[in-house]
């Protein structure tokens, strides 16, 4: 079955480059009308550049898309809010947003700097939060919508040397797991990507010296231009890396039930039992608390 975009609008973070720009493309090859975001600054955040989200929406416009280009910082909530005015005098809608832009500044946790943090921070989750702010009530009043995140294996399972990173990409899927709920019952579904691809921003990572085929980027669009679409399920994580995708999800097993009373030394007497996640303990999956 072909998976079309033909009459849907979509706005693509961070797209000047890597990930980006290839959700950009395939989004614009299957019919939708595109807004390139990218500040065009370093893989740490530093300057910027309007010259390669333009690149983009040319690239788009000239293989029979359509496309516009747009610089707005993420961590700018007043330019982000412009974007989307702008978006909606153009086309009149948004149905898409893959929240896609990001930075890095990797250092150990002993070493890394305050800034360091809070810059990570603004822009893949507060960057993500601002985006996603300003799209919603359009989302929800024409009872349509698909968000993507773009979350990580470096918060889903951690990773050396990047907790402003990985805290910024597990709180991206916390992000979603309220969303899914809110926005359901409007045809709004929030997903996350954990992709795994040679980009700038990991070309200097261990591992990724020679996966630039390997690991290309183009192979993690798939499974978001999927998660796009009409057909895209709600509150699902999909990992994507070399052509091989796969799920990840939070669960919690059975445990055991203590009672009134328990004492440290019983968690203590019973704490294989409280941490094991083997399917024959009994995996339960999390409802939301109301």
């Amino acid at each position: 079955m072909s998976i079309s975009f033909e009459g849907r609008v979509a706005i693509v973070t961070g797209a000047g480059g890597g990930l980006g720009k290839q959700h950009a493309l395939e989004l614009g090859k299957r019919g939708a009308k595109v807004v390139v975001n990218d500040l065009g600054g370093s893989v740490d955040g530093t300057g910027g550049s309007a010259s390669a989200a333009e690149l983009v929406a040319q690239e788009i416009v000239e293989n029979g898309g359509t496309a516009i280009a747009n610089g707005a910082s993420v961590t700018d909530l007043d330019a982000v809010q412009g974007m989307v005015d702008d978006t909606m005098s153009k086309w009149g809608r948004i149905d898409i947003v893959v929240n896609n832009a990001g930075i890095l500044r990797d250092k150990t946790f002993a070493k890394m700097e305050l800034a360091n943090w809070h810059a990570v921070i603004d822009v893949h989750l507060t960057g993500s939060l601002n985006v996603t702010k300003c799209v919603w009530p359009i989302m929800i009043e024409q009872n349509y919508g698909r968000l993507v995140m773009t979350t990580s294996t470096s918060g889903l399972f951690g990773n050396f040397g990047q907790s402003n990173y990985g805290a910024a990409k597990l709180g991206l899927v916390g992000f979603m797991n309220t969303l899914r709920f809110e926005g359901a019952k409007y045809n709004v579904f929030t997903n996350s990507i954990a992709p795994i691809a040679a980009t700038r921003m990991t070309v200097d990572l261990p591992g990724f010296e020679d996966s630039a085929e390997k690991l290309a980027p183009e192979l993690v669009t798939p499974a978001v231009v999927f998660l796009c679409s009409d057909q895209a399920p709600n509150g699902r994580i999909i990992q994507a890396a070399g052509g091989r995708y796969y799920s990840a999800d939070v669960r919690e097993n059975v445990g055991v039930d203590l009672g009134a009373g328990t004492s440290v030394e019983d968690i203590a007497d019973n704490i294989e039992t409280i941490l094991d996640m083997s399917e024959n303990k009994g995996i339960l999956e999390r409802t939301p608390h109301r």
